[in-house]
Formats: structure tokens, sequence, C-alpha cells
């Protein structure tokens, strides 16, 4: 159960900070970056590719487990009739969506459940925000090192990422989701043939940027070699 929730806020200034940041596969790990690409409201979108904020909710006090549910819906009314106090509806990768947050959700009639991810880890007291974001790559596109003073979850439609944590890589796809714990230091890319296409969220500390770009960590590029 979450408490104390307002409603979606749509972002529409640019100065949300850094959340990620891409880099072509031209380049390899001993050049300077370059074609650096930063998230962006959605509103400012001009192509497929690229990192989108859709929307921001301030969630408010957590108390209890946390699910992330992701129904889609064809038309946006429909998505906009069933949602809850804790949900948030976007459009992204050709779908109307119903993004959830709370306890797990049951399916409306007229939707389709896609994914539900959890409980997620909180911290019992803390005041949430919920980031939601479209994140479409080419092969081989890799963010810079960053963390999250909170959880990163994404649900991939099309395409996989491969995810380089200290502890290793694990790689998300289709059927498969991923959570990132409370500032594990990361960095993701993109591989295999086809195009990433994936809904992102970012459960973060209110009080705090969603996110940091990290420079006492550095990959082993781990993923490069895997692609």
């Amino acid at each position: 159960m979450i408490r104390k929730t307002f409603g979606t806020l749509l972002m529409r200034a640019v100065g949300v900070g850094v959340l990620l940041v891409c880099i072509a596969t031209s380049v390899s790990a001993q050049q300077p970056p370059q074609n650096l690409m930063s998230c962006k409201p959605v509103a400012e979108r001009t192509n497929e590719t690229g990192c989108w904020i859709l929307a921001r909710q301030s969630v408010g006090v957590v108390e209890g487990p946390v699910y992330w549910t992701l129904d889609a819906f064809p038309t946006k009314e429909l998505a906009d009739r069933a949602k809850g106090p804790n949900g948030t509806v976007v459009e992204a990768l050709g779908k109307f969506w119903l993004l959830t947050l709370g306890d797990k959700a049951q399916t409306a009639a007229s939707a389709s459940r896609v994914t539900q991810m959890g409980p997620l880890t909180t911290e019992k007291g803390r005041s949430y925000t919920a980031q939601y974001m479209e994140a479409v790559l080419q092969p081989g596109m890799v963010s810079e090192t960053h963390t999250h003073p909170g959880i990163e979850a994404f649900y991939t439609a099309t395409g996989e990422t491969c995810l380089e944590t200290p502890d290793g890589m694990q790689t998300g796809k289709k059927g498969v989701d991923v959570v990132i714990p409370e500032g594990v230091p990361m960095e993701l890319t993109a591989v295999g043939s086809e195009t990433r296409r994936s809904l992102v969220l970012i459960l973060h500390d209110a009080s705090k940027p969603p996110t940091t770009l990290e420079h006492s960590w550095h990959s082993k590029h781990l993923c490069q070699s895997a692609k």
C-alpha cells in the first residue's frame, strides 16, 4: 500500500538531470565518448532512437510490498478508466500503458497483462518518486556508468540489454525482466541484432536526483565482449 500519493506530472522542464547517456558502437572502450545523447522529455522527441522521459509520479511514503504492474490497453480512454490512485497512463512502444505501483494490481477486463515485477525493495518511511521512461537503443549503444538512489526496473519488448555491475553481467530481453538494487553501479549495452525497446522505472528517493554518474567504479566491458 502506498500513502500520500499524488497525480502524475508530465515533465516540462529540461532541468531534470542526466538520466542515461548513450554512446555509439563505433566508439571503442579506449576512445573518448562521441555523439552523447541524454534522456529528454518526450515532448522534445524528434526520432525513435533515444531515452525519453514519459512521466513522473510522486508516490510518497511506502508501506508494505510494492509491485510494478504493466498493463496494455487498446485505447487511452480504457486505460484512464482503469487507472487507480497509484496508476500512470502513458503512450509508448506503440501502445497505451497503465503503469501501477503498489499492491498486486488486478487485470482490467479491457487490458492485456504484460508483466508484474516485485516485490521491489524499498525503505520504510522514505518518500519516493517514480520516473518512467521509454528507451529505444540501437545494437551496440552503451550507457555511461551510473547509479540510482532507489531501484531501476525495466521491461524489454524487443532486443536485448546486457547489464554489467560489480557482480558480473545479466541480460534483459522479452520474457526476462530486470530489477537493479539501489546504489549499484551499472553499465548497459544494447546487444544482439535487434533494436532494444523497453519501458523503464526508476523508483527513487524523492529528495535526490534520479540518476548520478558513477566515477569510482569502472566496468570490465564484459557486455562489449559478449555482443
